[in-house]
């Protein structure tokens, strides 16, 4: 059984993983509160004292606008913690998982993104979650970088999902996004598919991977679903109307990916696993939220 480091404790798919992973072995799981992954000689002591034999990294800084003005705190969490961690995963020959997104591309593509496509981030937070994964790539042999996009899940801090409910609650008319285009993925869909990668190590090649939920929708299209299902749950809800806009009509200041769906080709081929579909894991997501609520 192995020792697997676990970082990024209390996020949505930290929190998942802490459940999945312990079919692999002893979990350490570390938060901000434990491992303060802005300060370098932090993230080696720890490494150095529990000698882990897979890394996991779950922390990231997710502030997608905020990155614009607080760039050098995105990139000491997404860039310099994780390249920080895969050097020292290197030293005691351990395996570096990093969990990484689709905003490492421009959202310019009209057909899915694969683990090879020209990388070009739009924003502050992409260009240093791209760093990131440069970083582990250079320092550690042996590493999987999972790309991901559209997370949400139970656990963690807010999400699209907890955000549409809470306003629906209150609200008899939204206006949501409906020209960016992407796959809406589960948390614990991302946690099962990096413990199934990490139980098969032997056999899967160190690289990139790319893991959302299958099917595509605009955040209008995840919107109305959220609340068909919520409303089929019990979920109180007032919102009557969901009204599409352009991503003109909501200015944001970061900058976002139009298009930014992931081919899964490679993954699926490596483990024989087919994501599933959005709406499924959606559906699950919502009746377990709602028992937790």
């Amino acid at each position: 059984m192995s020792k697997i480091l676990l970082t990024g404790i209390t996020g949505q798919v930290g929190v998942e993983l802490q459940q999945t992973l312990t079919a692999l072995g002893e979990v350490v799981g570390v938060d901000r509160a434990t491992l303060d992954l802005t300060q370098p000689e932090q993230i080696k002591e720890a490494i150095a004292i529990i000698k882990p034999d897979i890394i996991v990294n779950a922390a990231a800084y997710t502030a997608v606008d905020k990155a614009e003005t607080e760039t050098d705190l995105a990139m000491a969490i997404n860039a310099t913690a994780p390249k920080t961690m895969a050097a020292e995963a290197q030293k005691i020959g351990a395996t570096m998982v990093h969990i990484s997104t689709d905003y490492v591309f421009d959202g310019k593509n009209h057909t899915p993104y694969t683990e090879t496509d020209t990388t070009n981030p739009l924003g502050a937070y992409g260009k240093s979650k791209l760093l990131g994964e440069t970083g582990v790539r250079e320092a550690c042999d042996r590493h999987i970088i999972l790309r991901t996009a559209w997370v949400y899940g139970s656990y963690g801090h807010g999400n699209f999902v907890k955000t549409m409910l809470r306003l629906g609650a209150d609200r008899e008319e939204l206006r949501v996004v409906a020209d960016q285009i992407g796959s809406p993925t589960w948390s614990y869909d991302i946690a099962y598919i990096i413990t199934s990668l990490l139980s098969k190590l032997t056999n899967i090649p160190s690289g990139t991977y790319h893991y959302t939920n299958s099917g595509v929708a605009s955040w209008y299209d995840l919107a109305v679903a959220i609340f068909n299902e919520g409303e089929k749950l019990g979920f109180p809800l007032k919102v009557k109307r969901v009204l599409p806009i352009t991503t003109a009509d909501y200015p944001t200041p970061a900058q976002r990916p139009a298009y930014s769906v992931l081919a899964k080709t490679k993954i699926t081929q490596a483990l024989d696993i087919y994501p599933p579909h959005w709406r499924e894991s959606l559906r699950q997501m919502l009746a377990q939220w709602y028992s937790l609520t």
